[in-house]
């Protein structure tokens, strides 16, 4: 018991010699920490503002502004340990190895924070484009370190890993998206009539941009039609919308002006005769009547048929030898 006393006894006199010695150095340390901290915000912050400012990239600005802000918290918390009197070498050194030993744990995550500042700095999109990537497109919502966050027609938020964005393929469409429609008509059609009203449809439709010319001709000929192309932009977020409108609009100006837009059709060829002429065919057309009565006659035939089979074997069931002519057989009396 007094020896745990004694040591208790020892244990606060070195923390009273330590605060006499080091209170003036830790409160300082301290002080220079909270100033530091307030400091670095505000610059941060003054940096950001000033870049946006010049309309430069908001993505840009705010990694900028934040790089400011640990520059500065760094070199506080280094004049802070050394105003208390710990070495910052040693401390250094430590982190050092702390810092490769995490980074191979973790080299997946880092991967993504180098992606995501290689599309910082080379800005490939910003905020409000529209990109696709590995089959997934949508409109640019946020551009963070470690991923991206894209926003698709139906307003969910896609959030896509840097390091599946950089060396990909890219396609970067701005604010808009490519509509593209198929349409088929009847060969006996006026091409540029068609053509004339699917122009006149589509400048009707709202949400289709104005400043892009449509695009619309005759794309391929098909087994039953000639198939138009159509290739308009509109907004993103309206992608959806804009194309049902569109074949809405197509639709009832075909109509309006009787143009067909035929089903598929089969043409039956029978030969040639010696003259070189295809003889006439023997096909009549047969309505909905005469086709059941057909099918109720092949069943009446079928049950006819089975009736004879039957009684044909209750004959032979039935029958007997014929003693004076071997082979044969007798119908029972």
């Amino acid at each position: 018991m007094i020896d745990e006393l004694q040591q208790a006894q020892a244990l606060y006199d070195i923390l009273i010699e330590f605060a006499v010695a080091y209170s003036f150095q830790i409160v300082g340390g301290l002080f220079i920490l909270f100033v530091g901290w307030w400091l670095a915000g505000k610059i941060g912050n003054v940096v950001e503002n000033l870049m946006i400012g010049r309309n430069i990239d908001i993505t840009l600005s705010r990694f900028t502004g934040g790089a400011c802000k640990i520059l500065i918290l760094a070199l506080v918390i280094i004049i802070a340990l050394g105003n208390i009197g710990i070495s910052v070498t040693p401390l250094i050194a430590a982190i050092g190895a702390v810092g490769l030993g995490a980074g191979l744990a973790i080299q997946g995550m880092l991967a993504n924070y180098a992606a995501g500042f290689t599309i910082i700095i080379t800005r490939p999109f910003v905020l409000g484009d529209t990109i696709q990537v590995r089959g997934v497109s949508g409109v640019v919502d946020k551009v963070m370190l470690p991923y991206t966050i894209l926003i698709d027609e139906d307003n969910v938020q896609i959030q896509i890993p840097n390091k599946l964005i950089v060396g990909e393929i890219l396609h970067n469409s701005a604010e808009q998206m490519l509509i593209e429609l198929e349409v088929g008509v009847a060969y006996h059609s006026d091409v540029n009539q068609v053509t004339a009203l699917i122009e006149n449809a589509i400048a009707k439709v709202d949400g289709v941009d104005s400043t892009k010319k449509p695009a619309v001709g005759v794309d391929n000929f098909g087994d039953s039609s000639i198939n138009f192309g159509v290739r308009v932009w509109a907004l993103t977020t309206r992608h959806y919308e804009v194309r049902y409108a569109l074949n809405n609009a197509i639709f009832a100006a075909l109509k309006n002006d009787s143009i067909e837009i035929p089903f598929p059709h089969l043409t039956l060829y029978f030969g040639e005769d010696k003259q070189g002429k295809a003889p006439a065919a023997p096909l009549r057309m047969v309505n909905e009547v005469e086709v059941k009565e057909l099918f109720n006659d092949e069943s009446d035939h079928q049950q006819h048929s089975d009736s004879h089979h039957e009684k044909a074997e209750k004959r032979s069931k039935s029958a007997k030898p014929n003693p004076t002519r071997k082979g044969d057989f007798d119908d029972a009396d």
